[in-house]
């Protein structure tokens, strides 16, 4: 039998973020939240099409600000095709994420799960991504998901301090 070409690596970051549980999950049900947060820094976000319910999914263009960054769908942006198999009440949000790029480096599907928990006062939200397409640096990874996770804390503990 022929091995797939998947990736097996994995990679995981986490955030005490100092709101609740109720709070974070609402940013990542509300259009206008995820693209405030999602997008890492040095990048901005906006959605070509955004169905945020569990068995929905969205389309989003991340354009980045440096001209030097690497980028899978154009010369100055990032493509992903998200659905949203799972969407468990404030427990475990699963995307299963495909960039749009001719380069087979960043060929798959890579399947991100948000694990949010109640946590000394806050949420701690967990993210662990499977099956990373090979083209994406572990470290470069991780650093954008940590700028996601300092995003998501900002938007929504500006909320709990009603900024």
């Amino acid at each position: 039998m022929k091995q797939s070409k998947k990736t097996r690596r994995t990679d995981h970051a986490e955030r005490l973020i100092n709101a609740p549980l109720v709070d974070v999950f609402a940013a990542f049900t509300s259009a206008d939240k995820l693209a405030r947060w999602l997008p890492p820094e040095g990048a901005t976000g906006e959605f070509e099409h955004c169905d945020l319910s569990e068995g929905g999914g969205f389309r989003l263009r991340l354009t980045f600000d440096d001209p030097d960054v690497e980028t899978k769908s154009d010369d100055d942006s990032d493509v992903v095709a998200v659905h949203i198999p799972v969407l468990d009440d404030g427990r475990l949000i699963v995307w299963e994420v495909e960039f749009e790029s001719d380069d087979p480096r960043f060929s798959g599907t890579m399947a991100m799960h948000w694990y949010l928990s109640r946590k000394s006062g806050g949420t701690l939200v967990t993210i662990d991504a499977h099956h990373v397409p090979p083209g994406i640096s572990a470290k470069d990874h991780v650093e954008g998901l940590n700028s996601s996770l300092a995003n998501l804390a900002a938007v929504v503990e500006g909320e709990e301090r009603g900024a």
